[in-house]
């Protein structure tokens, strides 16, 4: 084989610990000598040579793109098998386990540290197994141990957290990490506390009562820029829900479909500053009720607004569930349409935390992100959905039937009307902050006058919703994140591109903007 240089293979470790520090009869040597020693094993056992050394990462690590013949460790009955038990350990496929992911991760950030070569990786998976390059990487690196200690992350400055939300299945990540130990899990013992409405808990995070909460996701917006009291950076690392919200009509306005017929009518919202009073504006707007003169819109906690339609004090809600679900089970109203009918995979709440808590406790926060990515992941798997919605159902919780949160997260409901609706996506998890998506609630702000002035769109959006953070601690828990920051999609059928937010707002007939 030829002289190797120091430039040649570097091993980087994903739990950003010095290789040396891990101990053992490698523990002295620096990464770049420990993985020459690996890869000089491994490749003298494969007969392999002559490989260079400067390449881009690869998206799969460990797929050797053809089997050879025969079962090499003979414990397996065919080559196949074998294979699949290799391939099951070594690729990058679906974890079983948050610790199954984090092996993943760990073994892909070294194998593709001492393959940056594509040619050299496929040619020693090939001659090898992967197997066999599984026990060879083990022998010379300390996976295991690695392992533990990326899961462990730096040490946790602050443990014990108070975390505030609405009870409401938007937060459903933010409760469930609670009592099925997600946060546990992350070394955390976080005190989530249910909270009446969505200005005390603006108050009290901003108060620093809160270390982080669950807020509507145009609130960190609002408050960053000032919307409604002066200016405090905040920030968004992870949305808690998609759809989810509908618009509840009472039972006495079953003949009043049209939008059309409901000038006069008196609707709730959450609050000001969320995708319910946005999303309501915008659906009464392309019907051409203007939202300022022709209705009503205030702000009730979702809590109460039940019991406000049952007292016949407002005509109907755009609300989060399981407030509408809530409504058609106690007989009061009957669910007009469904959100995602408005806007398919719109974001409403949102995890939060100040720009200060990020910044003077990274680790923590780190910790906590970590927590709740992997509980909206768990969350997004419908066959876990039952399970979740026994588990958040409880007074200190959501307190309500179990059976109406479980018609809320699986989808199959019945809408007041007579009719079991089966909708499986009614409400669904996805963690990403779409840059995007902060555009666009931002041109919503502006168009019904909140807002005033220029505005940066891209350079508040990127401030706030923190899609790179959240991207870079998906990989870290063995999720794959979208490759771009920012999409195109479809509102009521009209096309939304960020790149022209202001030609979007004059796109409208009924706004306040100028």
């Amino acid at each position: 084989m030829r002289a190797w240089s120091d430039s040649d293979v570097v091993i980087v470790s994903a739990a950003r610990t010095p290789v040396g520090s891990f101990g053992g009869a490698f523990g002295n040597l620096p990464a770049h000598e420990l993985g020459r020693v690996a890869i000089s094993a491994a490749l003298e056992r494969a007969g392999v040579a002559g490989w260079s050394a400067s390449m881009s990462t690869f998206d799969n690590p460990f797929d050797a793109k053809r089997r050879l013949s025969g079962c090499r460790c003979g414990r397996h009955a065919s080559q196949a098998e074998h294979d699949r038990e290799a391939q099951a350990r070594l690729q990058c496929v679906p974890a079983a386990s948050n610790e199954d992911r984090y092996a993943q991760v760990v073994a892909s950030a070294v194998m593709r540290a001492m393959f940056p070569k594509d040619a050299g990786r496929r040619a020693f998976l090939q001659a090898v197994g992967a197997s066999t390059a599984l026990a060879a990487l083990s022998q010379f690196f300390p996976l295991k141990t690695a392992t533990e200690v990326f899961a462990q992350g730096g040490p946790i400055e602050k443990k014990n957290l108070k975390v505030g939300f609405i009870p409401i299945t938007c937060a459903t990540p933010i409760i469930m990490a609670h009592p099925m130990g997600f946060y546990a899990k992350h070394g955390l013992d976080v005190e989530v506390i249910k909270t009446a409405g969505w200005a005390v808990i603006r108050d009290k995070t901003l108060n620093k009562e809160y270390d982080a909460a669950h807020m509507l996701s145009p609130m960190p917006l609002a408050i960053t820029i000032g919307a409604g009291s002066k200016p405090i950076p905040y920030t968004m690392p992870a949305v808690e829900n998609i759809n989810g919200q509908a618009i509840t009509l009472a039972l006495k306005h079953k003949n009043r479909r049209d939008p059309k017929t409901w000038k006069g009518f008196k609707f709730a919202v959450p609050f000001d500053y969320s995708m319910h009073n946005y999303l309501l504006r915008y659906y009464v707007a392309e019907h051409g009720i203007d939202p300022d003169a022709d209705i009503q819109i205030r702000a009730i906690p979702p809590p109460e607004m039940v019991a406000n339609l049952r007292a016949d004090n407002i005509d109907g809600f755009l609300a989060p569930d399981p407030v509408n679900q809530r409504a058609v089970y106690d007989g009061v109203g009957f669910i007009h349409l469904l959100s995602k009918e408005i806007w398919d995979r719109h974001p409403c709440c949102a995890f939060a935390a100040s720009r200060e808590f990020i910044t003077g406790f990274p680790n923590t926060y780190a910790a906590l992100l970590k927590a709740i990515i992997d509980a909206t992941a768990f969350a997004a798997k419908p066959e876990n959905r039952k399970q979740i919605a026994e588990a958040i159902a409880p007074a200190n919780y959501l307190n309500q039937p179990v059976t109406v949160v479980e018609q809320v997260l699986t989808g199959t409901f019945a809408d007041g009307l007579g009719n079991v609706r089966k909708v499986p996506d009614r409400i669904d998890f996805d963690p990403f902050p779409w840059h995007s998506f902060a555009v666009w609630i931002l041109t919503q702000m502006k168009r019904w006058g909140q807002i005033k002035g220029d505005i940066d769109y891209k350079t508040v959006a990127e401030q706030v919703f923190l899609a790179t953070d959240t991207a870079r601690l998906m990989r870290e828990v063995g999720l794959t994140p979208p490759a771009a920051t920012s999409k195109t999609f479809s509102v009521m059928g009209k096309t939304f591109d960020p790149a022209n937010p202001e030609a979007y707002i004059k796109s409208f007939a009924i706004k306040r903007a100028a």
